[in-house]
């Protein structure tokens, strides 16, 4: 009986070899042939799990973005107190990758925004991340420090975060200096909830 191919599965082992080359090579670096050969699957393999080279990069920058948005769901799940505060300072730092071990991903996505730059498919897909995102963003910051500037605080938020991320990528700034930074804003920013109760 012929084995079984679970595409899902597929797709996401060749967007995983993807993020391998891009993390290596940069996105210039991604071909077919290599993306087949780095997942171990044959070329017809790739191009019938994706028509297009646009269409598999987008499905890998997808899948970069469900990553980091499963981590980030789970760090906040455990959190021992659980509030907009924590959900917020959980959600900055995970969607920073300052840390080392997301060092990879901070480099892939880079990339792809770099590459967004002039793909309007990749682009659209990227802001659709930043989109919610920012929603997300503005009703933490608003639950948590009642502040009549949500989406102000909120566009701030997410350009530190990104800008942090550039910067210590490539070695303008230690992680740890980053981090700093980084938790400097949000301390200042939650501190306006003593001045403006929710």
């Amino acid at each position: 009986m012929p084995k079984q191919i679970d595409h899902q599965e597929r797709r996401r082992l060749i967007a995983e070899a993807v993020c391998r080359l891009a993390d290596t090579r940069g996105l210039e670096g991604v071909t077919l042939r290599d993306v087949a050969a780095q997942a171990g699957v044959s070329m017809g393999a790739v191009q019938r799990c994706f028509r297009t080279k646009e269409e598999m990069l987008g499905f890998a920058l997808g899948h970069i973005g469900e990553r980091i948005a499963a981590r980030t769901r789970a760090r906040i799940a455990e959190s021992p107190a659980p509030s907009a505060r924590t959900a917020l300072a959980h959600t900055v730092t995970e969607i920073s990758l300052l840390d080392e071990q997301h060092r990879a991903e901070a480099r892939v996505w880079l990339a792809f925004v770099a590459q967004a730059a002039v793909s309007p498919g990749l682009a659209q897909i990227i802001q659709l991340n930043y989109t919610a995102l920012h929603g997300m963003f503005c009703r933490l910051i608003a639950e948590a420090t009642g502040t009549p500037h949500a989406e102000r605080e909120a566009d701030a938020l997410l350009a530190l975060s990104d800008g942090l991320t550039t910067h210590v990528l490539i070695g303008h700034l230690a992680p740890q200096a980053a981090h700093d930074a980084l938790g400097a804003h949000i301390a200042r920013l939650l501190g306006e909830a003593a001045e403006h109760p929710a």
